[in-house]
């Protein structure tokens, strides 16, 4: 019997940015499936208790969550650095499918923000149905995004009149500066944009921890900022014992509109 398996955007963290539709769907499933981190990452215990809080305010019956092991991934830089994450991905694909084996049952994966942005949680889901072990439908919950979240905290709008916005992480952000001019940048977590030849050339919207109690906010001038930056990401680790941030730097033209 095909069994539902639903990949559900909790949004940032905030129960209440958690949707209608993702709230609706929580009380339609059997149980929860959370990737642990704890044994390598202690800190990271939070983030399951913030999954919890959420299940608590919008699950009307009772719930139960299932962890799932998360393999480590290499963070080495490796050479083939696509390799490395397929090789995660097929780990993780694995773990959660031996889950889904050992308790029957529709299923949901609680997502961090929404599953299409920077999140393997639909590779993830694909790569169960490709191996065939576990017969699951898969459906896709959409959530709001932390990039969302960033431009209603600041006020923005993300991209320029009738111009690009470009979405990339740390890792290419040096070469993609390179060429745009209204960049979004996710899963940075070395603060590549200090790297940047000019930064006094760029101004960026920078949130950490957003939809959390310890959100941090800076805007400004890179150069000008970029220390207060790094503070504030200390300060949001402190807080909760993990760090997860994202910000805009967009190149300060003379005369151009920002709208």
């Amino acid at each position: 019997m095909t069994r539902r398996l639903a990949l559900v955007g909790l949004g940032p963290g905030d129960p209440e940015l958690v949707t209608a539709q993702a709230a609706r769907v929580l009380n339609e499933v059997d149980f929860f499936l959370v990737a642990d981190k704890t044994e390598q990452h202690p800190g990271t215990a939070d983030l399951i208790a913030m999954r919890e809080t959420i299940c608590d305010r919008h699950v009307t019956g009772e719930w139960r969550i299932v962890h799932v092991p998360d393999p480590e991934r290499d963070r080495a830089d490796p050479a083939d650095y696509g390799a490395a994450v397929r090789d995660w991905h097929e780990a993780r694909a694995v773990a959660f499918e031996e889950a889904l084996l050992e308790h029957p049952g529709d299923a949901a994966i609680l997502v961090w923000g929404d599953p299409a942005l920077y999140d393997s949680a639909i590779r993830l889901a694909d790569r169960i149905v490709e191996r065939g072990n576990a017969d699951v439908a898969v459906e896709v919950i959409p959530g709001l995004s932390s990039v969302q979240l960033l431009a209603a905290r600041h006020g923005l709008v993300l991209n320029t009149i009738g111009g690009p916005i470009t979405i990339t992480t740390g890792r290419r952000l040096l070469d993609d500066a390179a060429e745009g001019d209204n960049l979004v940048v996710m899963l940075d977590g070395s603060l590549t944009c200090r790297s940047l030849p000019d930064p006094s050339a760029w101004r960026i919207w920078w949130g950490a921890n957003l939809g959390s109690s310890d959100e941090q906010l800076v805007s400004g001038r890179l150069d000008e900022v970029a220390d207060e930056i790094e503070a504030r990401r200390a300060q949001a680790r402190a807080a909760r014992g993990w760090v997860m941030d994202t910000y805009l730097l967009r190149r300060r033209v003379s005369g151009a509109q920002e709208a």
